[in-house]
């Protein structure tokens, strides 16, 4: 997963890009860049690490202009190498060009090997690298025809931003896999120093991959970007066109589980109040025997389990306890690219609180099981500390199946739920109970946050569940075998 941010007509673009960027680290904190433009050349920086730390005010300055993209990344495709650092950016036929994506191209290798064959050279294991070779190669007479006729050669998900030296140009694919929004900021005083020109109007537009993004920077939520939806940014607006052929929509479930921050709203959904409903309806369906109010607590796994562990304490009218204690200091586990970094940061992320623990029932509420470590050291601790019973509750369905759409899964081998069963799991957690939320329950969840939504033709809300069902709605080819390879 990554996050991606384009800005046009601010006076101090990357300004507004690296704040946009901090907003949206959860989506990744591998590495990050920033390039510019101020209609003469594109200016760029990208460093590994987290926003903060790899910008500084002089990198800052050295990147003028008022347009500008972004990107924060972590490894679905390329590995972990400043190289595959985004945005990329080229000078070719047409002149300047940079791109950022979020998502994964699941026909990349057979794309990679016939531009190869054709005399390609890539300078990265990164997908994206592909789609501007065939921009490159295309003999579309227009920028904006060389990105339709590149992404037409593509499949899977992206969400991208393209950027030459004067505009940026915003596509989301046919079926919406990875969000993507639009907004609008405000100018003071209609430009620099106050003044309204023809060059500068009183506002810049913003893109992102989730509108908290605007928050940080003040500006206004427009609309999201429709899948399949292509917009060209520049100082006069926005234009829009839908190149493409229309698919069924599917957006990614799983962002409303885990990635996206609680308060963000995709596709018009509240990701709050999906997380809270879920966990409402995890208790409906799996009810702890016993439980009471005087001897039970609902206790969540922070960050992404407080809201279902909210609406589940709700629910069973019983009381909720913070009683893991997160140090904030420390990454999201689940993004970190190693193993070996995933394992070390269980053991500083998270402290029981023994004061809420000792002798008490404990449900216990998370949002994922991925490969079922992090979960049995959690039980472990938390009897250390005290607790009388443990009982899991996931706020999603079993996670059995890879993702090949921009979120880095294990291979099924490596996912708990792919060859146990949900007793087996139990056990080696070292659970009293574990229950999982049903694919139906997630998607009802979903319905009842954004009734006005409506639905797909199936009755589902348009979203891609292949990591819980394995209903891949776009077909690969190789897919195991080719993420293998990207990601080493």
């Amino acid at each position: 997963m990554c996050g991606i941010f384009g800005v046009v007509g601010h006076p101090e673009a990357a300004n507004i890009a690296y704040l946009g960027l901090h907003a949206l680290q959860h989506r990744g904190q591998e590495s990050c860049g920033i390039v510019s433009s101020n209609a003469e050349e594109l200016f760029a920086h990208r460093a590994m690490g987290r926003v903060a730390s790899a910008f500084t005010p002089t990198d800052l300055e050295r990147l003028p202009g008022d347009v500008a993209i972004g990107h924060v990344r972590y490894s679905t495709a390329g590995g972990s190498h400043l190289k595959n650092a985004q945005p990329l950016a080229i000078d070719f036929e047409l002149g300047s060009l940079a791109i950022a994506h979020n998502g994964n191209l699941t026909n990349y290798e057979a794309v990679r090997q016939r531009l190869e064959a054709r005399g390609s050279i890539f300078q990265t294991r990164s997908d994206t690298e592909a789609v501007l070779h065939l921009i490159a190669t295309s003999r579309a007479a227009s920028l904006r025809d060389r990105i339709v006729d590149a992404l037409r050669q593509v499949e899977g998900a992206y969400s991208l931003l393209f950027q030459d030296l004067r505009t940026v140009i915003a596509v989301r694919d046919p079926m919406g896999f990875r969000p993507l929004c639009l907004g609008i900021l405000p100018l003071s005083g209609g430009g620099p120093g106050g003044r309204a020109t023809s060059a500068q109007p009183p506002r810049a537009y913003v893109v992102a991959s989730e509108p908290v993004a605007f928050d940080l920077i003040g500006a206004e939520f427009l609309r999201d970007v429709e899948p399949g939806e292509m917009l060209v940014i520049d100082r006069s607006g926005v234009q829009s066109s839908r190149p493409f052929d229309p698919r069924p929509r599917r957006s990614c479930l799983f962002e409303y589980v885990y990635f996206a921050r609680p308060d963000s709203r995709l596709d018009g959904v509240g990701v709050y109040d999906v997380r809270k409903r879920a966990g409402a309806r995890l208790f409906e369906e799996h009810p702890v025997d016993g439980a009471r109010a005087s001897d039970t607590v609902v206790v969540p796994v922070p960050d992404s389990g407080v809201p279902a562990a909210i609406g589940l304490a709700a629910r069973a009218a019983l009381p909720f306890e913070m009683g893991l204690i997160r140090s904030h200091y420390v990454g999201r586990t689940f993004i970190e690219p190693q193993q070996s970094i995933r394992h070390f940061g269980v053991r500083l992320k998270l402290n029981p609180n023994a004061s809420v623990l000792r002798d008490k029932r404990v449900i216990v509420v998370d949002d994922s099981i991925v490969r079922g470590t992090t979960s049995r050291k959690l039980v472990r601790m938390l009897r250390s500390a005290g607790a009388r019973e443990v009982h899991v509750r996931i706020s999603s369905p079993p996670t059995a199946w890879p993702c090949y759409y921009g979120i880095d899964t294990p291979t099924r081998a490596e996912l708990i739920a792919a060859s146990h069963s949900t007793e087996e799991i139990r056990r080696y957690l070292t659970a009293d109970t574990l229950g999982y939320l049903s694919l139906e329950g997630l998607l009802g969840a979903v319905r009842d946050a954004a009734p006005e939504a409506g639905g797909a033709s199936d009755g589902s809300p348009g979203h891609c569940h292949a990591c819980f069902s394995g209903d891949y709605p776009v077909p690969f080819a190789r897919a195991e075998r080719q993420l293998r390879l990207i990601h080493g």
